[in-house]
This record gives structure tokens, C-alpha cells and sequence, in this order.
């Protein structure tokens, strides 16, 4: 406490005195306020301390617990006066109700991050998972390396069972049989060209011909493969056909001498083939685990040769919304999707799908991929792209999917499987109120007045 010198004017030693440096309340009247009219209580209390006293240690006898009848009479008082007990002198703003429920701040924030996976299952949209119709496939040839299966952009589905192909509308229903090939043969590939009013078919004898469906009538026959074709890909004019001692042609249907080209490159079994949509490339896969990328200005050698995959490469698709983007599939012994930039040449993607790939169709209407499975799922899987995220996985048939296509809207894919039926599936549903362009039917119907007039 700090000490102050006062100067008396008598004679004598100043005399010190205590002055504060601060100002402490004394609650002593406060206290003196609350125990007024609390005398008789204080008596009984005290008497009931003094009992307690006997059974207490030594340790314990300066302590005097609060009687609950003083505790009583306080609360009673505040009450009758409307005074809280709690309230405070220099308290300026009410206390704020007290919550109805514990507060737990830590709860606010101790929410787990969410995995990737997790953030994209909340935005992905509702896939049936039950085919929209079932159709019998009887005869149909179960074999890996065949391509048996089309869709028309005019809705019209074409398939190959056996030694026949037939040719089903989507939009009628009504099933008709295009051709029955000769009894020392069967179907092994068959391909819709671009404006839907042909389609080629592929023999096991290595015959290629083809159809005019509305008439029902061959309009030639192209020979030149010495083993079955199993594999072929239009770009307007041009027909592309793969064999199975990896031979690769390009024919012009227009002109007698048809052969214009021979694509050196496998050595086993083409058994997939598509060109890009722009038809500057061409992608080829064979059963010697080798994809192939063609530039169609120069068809000596392959643009690229791709060995990442470690077996048969049947299915191939190009990007609709990135020209420049290729995927593939591997087979049994591989069972991994990669994605390739066909600019470069450099593998941009893989997926390890744990199941033998055997085919693969964009959505034009989603960045999605749609893959087919043979051992051991035999299910449709449809991933997002580029975060490669499984979406769905579709038990479609009890045997392995041996093809695939897309209706021309782009919404509907049609599986086939070695258990003779032939399923429908809205995979790629539009959303409601999207509408779609009739840009590429006009363009398609304009190729096909053309090549009507041309084919020989």
C-alpha cells in the first residue's frame, strides 16, 4: 500500500497516513441486507450445524454448509420482489435465456471431410437398373471376337443369329428377316452405314456384302479376305473390314475394283474397329493385344501402336464432345480401360474395371462412359469422366455381354449376351426439357441420297 507524506504546519514528525489506490467494494451491508428477518432461521440453523459437527473431522469444522431453509427463504424473497438473485450490479443487458438442450460446440465442426467419391454420389443422376425390354436372340454365336450387333439412326436395330440376320424397328416393333446365308457359313460382323439405309455383313467365309434393308435386295458382294471377317466401320464411302489373320482393307463401295487400301499393322484377329465421327482417324484392335490409331491421309503405317493392353482389344469408342479422345478395353487378361489422346499419343487415363471388357459407347448426352463385362460381372457399368467414378454397375445377363449398341437419340443402349436374349436399357436418359438437334439426321440423309445413287 503506498504511503503518503503529510506535512503538518505543527511542529513534530510528519505523520504518515493510508490512502487507496484503488476502490473495492464492501459487500459486508449487501450481506448484512440479505440475511435481515433471516434470525430465527440462522438459530436453526445453527443448531443443525452443531449436530453435524459431532460426526465431522477436524478439518472440516471451519466449513458450514449452506442450510437448504436459508436457501428456501432467499429464493422465496427474490420471488415475492421479482429480483433475480443471479443478476449482477454493472450487468447492463439481460442474460440471455438459457438453451433448451446442451451446447456442444465441437460438433459443429468435428464433421468428416467426405471422399470424392462420396461429394459425386450426391450429384449423380437415377439410372434404371431394369432393362425396358427383353427380346429372344436365339442362335445367336457365342464367340468374344464377332460383332453382331447395330442400330441404325433411322431406329432400326440389326442382328446377326447364326446364319441369319434380323433387322428389328424400335419404333413399330416389327421383326424382319434381311438374309440366311448358306449352310457352309454364318454371320460374323455386320455394320449400319452412316445414313441407315445399308448395312453390311461380314461371312466366315470372308464375303462381305451388302444390303439395301427397305428393299430387301444385295447390292454387291466384296471378296479379297481369306478368313472370316469379323469386324467392319463405315466413313461415308468407305468401308472398313478386319480378318481373322489380321488383315485390314479399306474398300470404296462406289468403284468395281473396291480395294483401296491395306492396312498393315496386327498379326492376330482384328476384332475392333471405329472410325472417328470427323473420319480424320481410324482405331483398330486385334487379338495381339495391339491398338492401332490411323491417320486417314496416311494409311502406310499406324499413327500410333499401343501396347499397354495384355489382351485382345475388341472395344473401342471416340469421345463425342473431345474428337481427339480414344478409349479401349482389354480383355479377360487385362480388364482395364484406357484413354488415350490420339494427338499425341499419350495415355491420358486407366480404369482397372476387374472384369473382361467388351465394349464401351459414350453418352452424348452426359460426360459418361458406358462399359460392358464378360467374366466374371456380366454386368454395364457406367463411369464419369474425367474423375473416373463408377456411377452404376448393372447385373444385365447370366452370361458374358458379347455386344453392345446406342439408339440414334443417344439415350437407350441394347445389350446382347451369350444367354440368347437381347435387353434394352434407358441408360443415358435425357433430363426433362432438353431438346436435341436434327442437325446429323439431315447430314446423314443427305449422305444417303448420294451413296443410293453410287453403290455398284
Amino acid at each position: 500500500m503506498p504511503t503518503i507524506l503529510n506535512k503538518s504546519r505543527t511542529a513534530g514528525r510528519p505523520r504518515p497516513y493510508n490512502a487507496a489506490d484503488r476502490f473495492i467494494p464492501n459487500r459486508t451491508a449487501s450481506e448484512a441486507i440479505n440475511h435481515i428477518g433471516t434470525a430465527k432461521l440462522d438459530l436453526v440453523d445453527s443448531i443443525h450445524s452443531l449436530d453435524l459437527d459431532d460426526d465431522e473431522d477436524n478439518d472440516k469444522s471451519s466449513y458450514t454448509k449452506p442450510s437448504p431453509n436459508t436457501v428456501k427463504y432467499k429464493a422465496s424473497i427474490a420471488s415475492a420482489c421479482e429480483v433475480s438473485l443471479n443478476k449482477r450490479i454493472l450487468a447492463f443487458k439481460p442474460a440471455p435465456p438459457e438453451s433448451s438442450r446442451p451446447i456442444e460446440l465441437r460438433a459443429q465442426y468435428n464433421h468428416p471431410l467426405k471422399p470424392a467419391s462420396a461429394v459425386s454420389a450426391e450429384r449423380r443422376r437415377r439410372i434404371l437398373t431394369a432393362p425396358e425390354r427383353v427380346l429372344d436372340a436365339p442362335n445367336i454365336v457365342d464367340d468374344y471376337y464377332l460383332n453382331l450387333l447395330d442400330w441404325s439412326c433411322n431406329n432400326q436395330v440389326a442382328i446377326g443369329l447364326g446364319q441369319s440376320v434380323y433387322v428389328w424397328s424400335a419404333e413399330t416393333g416389327e421383326v424382319s428377316s434381311l438374309l440366311e446365308s448358306s449352310s457352309d457359313t454364318y454371320i460374323s460382323s455386320l455394320k449400319w452405314s452412316g445414313d441407315g439405309a445399308y448395312v453390311s455383313v461380314g461371312l466366315g467365309t470372308g464375303e462381305v456384302q451388302i444390303w439395301d434393308v427397305e428393299e430387301q435386295t444385295k447390292l454387291r458382294s466384296m471378296f479379297g479376305h481369306e478368313s472370316r471377317v469379323s469386324v467392319m466401320g463405315w466413313n461415308k464411302h468407305m468401308l472398313s473390314t478386319g480378318a481373322r489373320n489380321g488383315w485390314l482393307f479399306n474398300h470404296d463401295v462406289r468403284i468395281a475394283q473396291h480395294k483401296i487400301a491395306d492396312l498393315e499393322s496386327h498379326t492376330g484377329e482384328v476384332c475392333g474397329l471405329e472410325w472417328r465421327a470427323d473420319g480424320s482417324q481410324l482405331a483398330s484392335g486385334g487379338n495381339d493385344n495391339l491398338v492401332s490409331i490411323w491417320d486417314a491421309r496416311s494409311l502406310q503405317s499406324p499413327k500410333f501402336q499401343k501396347t499397354n493392353h495384355h489382351a485382345a482389344v475388341k472395344a473401342l469408342a471416340w469421345c463425342p464432345w473431345q474428337h481427339n479422345l480414344l478409349a479401349t478395353g482389354g480383355g479377360s487378361h487385362d480388364k482395364h480401360i484406357h484413354f488415350w489422346n490420339s494427338t499425341t499419343g499419350a495415355r491420358v487415363n486407366s480404369i482397372d474395371t476387374g472384369s473382361q471388357v467388351t465394349s464401351l459407347k459414350w453418352s452424348t448426352h452426359y460426360k459418361e462412359l458406358a462399359s460392358t463385362s464378360g467374366f466374371p460381372d456380366n454386368s454395364i457399368s457406367i463411369w464419369s469422366y474425367p474423375t473416373l467414378v463408377k456411377n452404376i454397375e448393372i447385373p444385365a445377363h447370366e452370361s458374358r455381354v458379347l455386344h453392345s449398341c446406342l439408339s440414334p437419340d443417344g439415350q437407350t443402349m441394347a445389350t446382347a449376351a451369350a444367354d440368347e436374349s437381347l435387353k434394352f436399357w434407358k441408360v443415358f436418359e435425357k433430363k426433362a426439357g432438353s431438346g436435341a438437334s436434327g442437325l446429323g439426321g439431315a447430314i446423314r440423309e443427305k449422305e444417303g441420297k448420294i451413296m443410293g445413287h453410287t453403290i455398284r
